[in-house]
């Protein structure tokens, strides 16, 4: 019977082969351990010599790290590991012998590891991390579905900005200028007079030549769009979601969280509704909290944002920034005409903002004064304004980066750890 290690609990005291990897090993004069690896998950193989043949006991212990194997024994119970099963192993057949792998047990360099990310990828932490990030994929399309969203795939090459081009990257489109998604919203913003309520989810661009632990140069977005809808009632659309994906990951990934060493207590005290403030409270907090260089109209950096996270225990919502600091489709609140309807979310635990969104302007006139104001070509988005012509809404939207979602989930310190393959600013290979 050929299974994966995942299914393991389905076979005890049944004989079974598994595919797998020798991730590790150690071995006395009677008995081998091998940690065993098939992307299912990680097991041990105990070979004890008095109960297998000669060839197949010097065969594990001569076994080098990596090599590829069909393992086959008797699944038991295990209570000291944490995985809760080993197998008896009765057969080894090697598939492949791997030489000199370069990622051995000792410590390695950072820029090490990052140039060998593709064998890197195979490591107990990085399955983990990997892992998590397809729990979030996971419960995201559920939690979409669930509460009636389509989903729509915007284009890669655009024609336009929604945030202008200073942070794209640029090509040739035959005889055009095009430039790589920075966001699909413009485009989702199209497809909600369609269908209601839409979500996307892609890679997304930013040519910002930025080197901290929050930034990559490609990373994916879930972008979601509602017509219909106001700013305060997104704000409950974007909680909900990310309460949803914080309950599939503490309730399916369990392992990997203890693996990563997660403080889970953090996460499990996360409740809705998220708590609201204001930019301008924002200001006076940081003001008061000895940030002196900070004034009204500036954008707020990582340490703005970590001292404001630091104050609760969960994520909080930024709530009507300036005008000036945000792009041109933003609806103005009626409040205060000098900020946005908008926020961004922001992770506790130093993970920075994880979310921005909000309401778009649905006034033709309006709009195309910002356009105007911000220095774009109207005739760019002349199918951006056509929105507005035809059946205009009031309508809300927003984007969470899937990377800096995982690294707070996860618990890791960087969001490179988060992409299979990251694209950093020195950084294009592998």
């Amino acid at each position: 019977m050929n299974i994966t290690i995942k299914q393991a609990k389905d076979y005890v005291n049944q004989e079974v082969t598994i595919g797998a990897w020798i991730a590790n090993k150690r071995s006395s004069g009677k008995i081998a351990f091998l940690q065993l690896r098939d992307g299912t998950g990680f097991m041990q193989g105990v070979v004890v010599k008095a109960e297998v043949s000669e060839e197949v006991f010097q065969t594990a212990k001569s076994i080098n790290q990596e090599s590829s194997v069909y393992i086959t024994g008797t699944i038991t119970e295990d209570d000291r590991s944490k995985f809760g099963y080993e197998i008896q192993v009765s057969d080894i057949e090697v598939i492949s012998e791997s030489h000199d792998y370069p990622i051995t047990p000792k410590n390695h360099g950072t820029e090490f590891l990052m140039d060998h990310r593709h064998l890197w990828l195979r490591s107990k932490r990085q399955h983990a991390v990997m892992k998590i990030r397809n729990e979030i994929i996971r419960a995201t399309y559920e939690f979409f579905n669930d509460n009636g969203f389509t989903k729509i795939d915007p284009p890669i090459l655009t024609g336009t900005a929604p945030e202008g081009t200073s942070e794209l990257f640029h090509t040739k489109y035959f005889d055009e200028d095009a430039f790589l998604s920075q966001s699909g919203q413009l485009y989702l913003e199209a497809a909600a007079m369609a269908h209601g309520r839409v979500f996307s989810f892609g890679p997304t661009f930013r040519a910002e030549k930025s080197k901290t632990r929050r930034h990559l140069i490609e990373f994916w977005m879930i972008e979601g769009e509602v017509a219909f809808m106001n700013h305060d009632q997104s704000l409950e659309v974007q909680e909900n979601y990310v309460h949803h994906i914080i309950k599939s990951v503490l309730k399916n990934c369990q392992l990997e969280l203890e693996l990563l060493e997660r403080d889970t207590s953090k996460l499990e005290q996360v409740t809705t509704p998220f708590p609201r403030i204001t930019y301008d409270e924002a200001v006076e907090f940081l003001i008061e909290e000895g940030f002196t260089d900070i004034e009204w109209g500036d954008d707020f950096g990582a340490p703005h944002e970590t001292a404001i996270a630091n104050h609760y225990d969960k994520p909080v919502f930024i709530v009507n920034y300036p005008t000036k600091i945000k792009p041109f489709y933003m609806e103005p609140n009626p409040e205060n005409p000098d900020t946005v309807l908008c926020a961004d979310l922001i992770a506790p635990e130093g993970y920075g903002e994880i979310i921005g969104g909000s309401e778009r302007i649905n006034d033709l006139e309006l709009l195309n004064q910002r356009i105007k104001e911000y220095g774009l070509d109207p005739e760019a988005y002349e199918y951006y304004t056509d929105l507005r012509k035809y059946g205009s809404v009031p309508h809300s939207g927003f984007g969470l980066g899937l990377e800096r979602t995982v690294a707070w989930l996860s618990g890791v310190e960087h969001v490179r750890e988060t992409s299979p393959f990251p694209r950093l600013l020195n950084r294009l290979y592998p």
